[in-house]
């Protein structure tokens, strides 16, 4: 928890958080993921000054609980002095005990936000999937939370006021405005609305920015004029030359042929990040076997 001091801007952590997504996919699988298409409403998770503090918070789990479908996950919510904004015990359930920061009694309207973190750190639990790493494996929270309809309360909790700032969660501002735009190109959903923080709003349109450039990136139909013709010297390369790394160390996408086999190109799904090969042959539709999205390309 960033509390006053610098916040980390940017995209740092995205391969991780792109790996993140394609693990919840290959965990969950695709109808799986399409039941959590309602993120959590503001108003189900919403905490004022007059609430009891403990009664409250108890309250703001149980949403939380009921969005993951945990019915039988039972959570005792406590106050402490520590470093971090909150720690959840991960044990064989049913009840888990999560202590929040104390700065969080006079800060109560983001106590949703630490929550949100935390019980998807149990859905997690549960799932039996994880990240090696506890950096990483903090990534892989945030970036489920967001993905699955919860983390936009952390996004929404980041606030930056002259010298003082509070950030919740490992991910930068941007990257959770990215991964949360992910989310609302597959599910249709306009989560602007819902910010608060103006801070958290700008990173959102900033990350909605660069997820919508995953859409953009050739050999996609939708691909700007730049990227089309590096494609194209590039493929020109690879059929005289055979498959080599592409000219650029940062193209999304390689070709590669084996035998007698016709020249491929693989890249990366814009929806779930998983890699697709696909033939060079000009105009091709190919359907994202893990997350059933439909992608034109050329070839």
């Amino acid at each position: 928890m960033a509390n006053g001091g610098p916040v980390e801007h940017g995209y740092p952590h995205l391969e991780t958080v792109r790996a993140a997504i394609t693990a919840l996919y290959r965990r969950l699988s695709y109808d799986t993921i399409r039941t959590f298409a309602i993120s959590v409403a503001p108003a189900d998770v919403a905490f004022c000054d007059t609430d009891d503090l403990h009664l409250g918070a108890q309250r703001v789990a149980r949403e939380l609980v009921r969005h993951y479908r945990l019915p039988d996950a039972r959570l005792v919510v406590g106050f402490r002095e520590m470093t971090h904004a909150a720690n959840v015990e991960l044990t064989a359930g049913p009840e888990y005990f999560v202590e929040l920061n104390d700065r969080f009694r006079t800060h109560r309207r983001d106590i949703g936000a630490a929550l949100a973190h935390e019980v998807t750190h149990v859905y997690l639990h549960r799932l039996g999937l994880s990240f090696p790493g506890t950096r990483e494996n903090e990534i892989l929270t945030d970036t489920a939370a967001t993905y699955l309809g919860t983390g936009w309360l952390l996004l929404d909790a980041f606030r930056e006021h002259g010298e003082s700032s509070q950030k919740l969660g490992y991910l930068t501002p941007e990257e959770f405005g990215y991964v949360l735009a992910k989310r609302a190109l597959v599910f249709g959903e306009d989560p602007s609305t819902w910010f608060t923080s103006p801070q958290g709003y700008e990173a959102y349109v900033k990350g909605r920015a660069r997820a919508r450039r995953d859409e953009q990136q050739p050999p996609l139909t939708a691909a700007g004029w730049a990227g089309r013709r590096r494609y194209a010297r590039d493929r020109r390369h690879a059929q005289d030359h055979g498959p080599v790394p592409p000219a650029q160390p940062a193209a999304p996408y390689s070709f590669t042929s084996a035998g007698r086999e016709p020249l491929r190109v693989s890249f990366s799904c814009p929806t779930c990040h998983q890699r697709i090969r696909v033939p060079v042959r000009g105009r091709v539709r190919a359907r994202c076997a893990l997350c059933r999205t439909v992608l034109e390309c050329d070839t």
